[in-house]
């Protein structure tokens, strides 16, 4: 297995200035020593994509120094873990799992869309998964008003054969509010809301799409309520599809200077007792690369992240 950590620019002075000192949470607990007990918490979950094409061996050792003990498992072109599971085979996968005290929470599919996801749910079930992220139709693109509802009615009505496959292999399948698609725009979310009735179906909260509707995240967080399965812990920033100098990238994570109000999206997620996982996340370019140059750097990003989303937690 890859890995390579000469893909990028930036340099270890770079780096380190970036993380402003975040190595020092690197075996922060699961769980704060000043936490009330019974207190609400994030559910924090691995992207393994963050990490570029790094060994799953080497990655899983990094889950529980990011407060988790699971890990949403990413192919190509943003990670290839999942191409590096293929190869070595589930039960081989299983004994690295059991190894490292890590469980697969998510698979992360958006490659087969959301009408392909039959290879996924078997592998989901195999590894007890309890989420798939995917993206939705593209027949239409972001639409709004009555022409949303339409949309989204219609895409629910497609969906339903694959929604009972996921409840069959015990996964919930979650919609990301992805640009260029039909689920993207706040009145194609709120539809989804009022129309989705399947518990096997949700929705994959991306802030990082939703810049031109920013003020609305929190409404919109707490209009989905339980309709919402899982949440990127991202923003847009400065952007993320063309290359930016790595301290503009960064500011895609939380804590690192985007924008976004984190203190009103913690409030929402918390009045809503969000369950699902809270994933920190940002797309490095080119994809595929790790978002920093060594793991360390990596998990330490992280950890400066969720350090300053459990700050916002507490208001």
């Amino acid at each position: 297995m890859s890995t390579r950590t000469s893909q990028h620019s930036i340099t270890r002075r770079e780096a380190c200035s970036l993380l402003g000192g975040a190595f020092a949470s690197l075996t922060v607990p699961h769980a704060s020593a000043d936490d009330a007990p019974g207190a609400y918490r994030l559910n924090y979950q691995l992207a393994s994509a963050m990490y570029g094409t790094f060994a799953l061996d080497t990655i899983l050792v990094e889950a529980q120094k990011t407060g988790t003990k699971t890990i949403d498992i990413w192919r190509k072109p943003h990670g290839d873990q999942r191409e590096q599971l293929e190869v070595m085979g589930v039960p081989a996968f299983q004994e690295l799992l059991k190894k490292h005290g890590v469980e697969v929470g998510t698979l992360t599919c958006y490659t087969p869309g959301p009408f392909k996801l039959q290879n996924d749910f078997a592998m989901a079930k195999q590894l007890g998964a309890k989420i798939i992220v995917t993206g939705s139709d593209k027949e239409v693109n972001e639409p709004s008003g009555p022409t949303a509802r339409d949309a989204v009615a219609k895409f629910l009505e497609k969906m339903k054969p694959h929604v009972e496959a996921a409840a069959s292999a015990g996964v919930r399948i979650a919609i990301e509010n992805h640009s260029g698609q039909m689920f993207f725009t706040p009145d194609s979310m709120r539809h989804f809301a009022e129309l989705n009735t399947s518990p096997n179906l949700g929705v994959a909260f991306a802030p990082h799409h939703l810049s031109k509707y920013a003020d609305d995240i929190p409404k919109l967080i707490n209009d989905l309520g339980p309709q919402l399965a899982f949440f990127y812990a991202q923003e847009h920033g400065k952007g993320f599809i063309g290359k930016l100098p790595k301290n503009e990238e960064m500011m895609q994570m939380p804590g690192y200077g985007g924008g976004l109000d984190y203190k009103a999206v913690a409030a929402a997620l918390k009045k809503i007792n969000f369950q699902g996982f809270v994933e920190i996340l940002m797309h490095p370019t080119p994809r595929g690369i790790p978002i920093l140059p060594t793991i360390d750097e990596v998990t330490a990003a992280i950890n400066k992240s969720r350090t300053y989303l459990d700050a916002c937690l507490k208001g």
